[in-house]
């Protein structure tokens, strides 16, 4: 299958890594199914978990969610809106979520 441009990488939250200010890092970015996310952080300190709307909005993380710790995480797009929070008490609700 042909495809108009090859996959993109990028680094959530550019220079600032997977942080509370990532919350409007995607404004304005365009995202295609394939594209690649690159979440790095202190894996000390937080975590990246792909969950649904429903998580995203409650900033909870149902039992089932694939949860990142590497602090160094490449994540595939799937298509369709793909949600990303850290599951560290309190950090979601702090603005360290992606939609």
């Amino acid at each position: 299958m042909p495809t108009s441009r090859e996959s993109a990488v990028f680094t959530v939250g550019d220079r600032g890594g997977w942080s509370f200010s990532t919350s409007t890092w995607t404004n304005g970015k365009r995202f295609k199914a394939g594209d690649v996310l690159v979440f790095k952080y202190d894996s000390t300190a937080h975590n990246v978990v792909a969950v649904n709307a429903a998580g995203y909005k409650g900033c909870s993380a149902p039992r089932s969610a694939k949860v990142y710790t590497s602090g160094n995480d490449r994540v595939t797009l799937a298509r369709g809106t793909n949600y990303f929070i850290c599951s560290i008490p309190g950090h979601c609700q702090s603005g360290m979520k992606i939609a």
